[in-house]
């Protein structure tokens, strides 16, 4: 995590940047340690898996806030707007950040992955003491740079996100609702392999077009069942992960919007002016300005 420390109650900030999770969105990471509030909402293109081990903490959600005690897990849809704005200080939080190519591989019931990119959160407290046990050693294992553990924990992880399907657990929504659902589903083959081919080139010129082709589809049927899967369109997803990256280039680069606009996937500033202000609210010029001065 890139964090600095703020000259306001001398709490843990956290800073999005070039080399955090904004900065790499189709790469699978995992934390652990004590969460940081964060001054202003960000967004990245991967499902957050959420485990408070002690203490608590409250995110500001699009439609919703979410209140986090110890002993309960969530998965939220990072591409939407989001702040940790409370987190007690003696919270300590572990989890990942999961691209959807490593999401649409797990077997979830068939309406998560739209109901998470519509804003909701899922929520459990069917937890015990393996899960404080197993999140660090998956953290150690991944950060230890041995591959074998690397790839153990990360497929242990992706099996205890699909076993919390499979017993209890929360929608937490803007009307609150509590549902119980059947994990039972094959996600295509089909919108894998878009996923794939997505991670390896959102930075590069392609359309709707070009992902349907990697996945030998006609167009119009990519796009439907992109949408139909995921709850959002094949471009809709292909500008989150540009805009992940820009906004990380905003926070800690000093190349000029143009230049941000073209490294990150944009065919012109006016292209990415408009998908910044969408999801921001705000100009790039005037986004970094703001992240800056109140790091200062």
């Amino acid at each position: 995590m890139n964090l600095a420390e703020s000259k306001v109650g001398e709490r843990a900030i956290y800073h999005p940047g070039a080399s955090s999770i904004e900065g790499f969105p189709t790469t699978l990471q995992l934390f652990h340690g004590h969460p940081p509030i964060m001054l202003r909402p960000h967004w990245h293109a991967q499902i957050e898996v959420n485990y408070i081990m002690r203490g608590s903490v409250h995110y500001r959600m699009g439609s919703h806030d979410l209140q986090l005690d110890a002993g309960q897990m969530c998965l939220f849809w990072g591409g939407q707007p989001h702040q940790m704005d409370r987190s007690s200080d003696d919270s300590i939080y572990a989890g990942a950040h999961l691209p959807l190519v490593y999401f649409f591989r797990m077997r979830l019931p068939a309406a998560v992955s739209g109901m998470l990119m519509r804003g909701t959160t899922m929520l459990t407290s069917a937890t015990d003491s393996a899960d404080d046990e197993n999140f660090p050693r998956w953290y150690r294992y991944v950060t230890s740079g041995d591959t074998l553990k690397a790839q153990h924990a990360v497929e242990e992880l992706l099996l205890r996100v699909e076993r919390m399907f499979i017993e209890h657990y929360s929608i937490v929504s803007s009307d609150n609702r509590i549902v119980n659902d059947n994990p039972s589903i094959s996600l295509s083959d089909s919108v894998v392999r878009m996923c794939d081919f997505i991670a390896d080139n959102f930075l590069e010129e392609i359309d709707a077009g070009d992902i349907a082709s990697a996945a030998s589809l006609h167009p119009k049927y990519a796009m439907n069942l992109f949408r139909k899967t995921t709850g959002m369109t094949l471009i809709k997803y292909l500008t989150l992960l540009r805009l992940s990256r820009a906004q990380a280039m905003l926070v800690s680069g000093n190349g000029s919007i143009l230049q941000i606009a073209m490294d990150s996937g944009f065919g012109s500033v006016s292209a990415f002016n408009k998908a910044f202000r969408l999801i921001a609210g705000m100009a790039p010029s005037d986004f970094r300005r703001e992240v800056r001065s109140a790091a200062v």
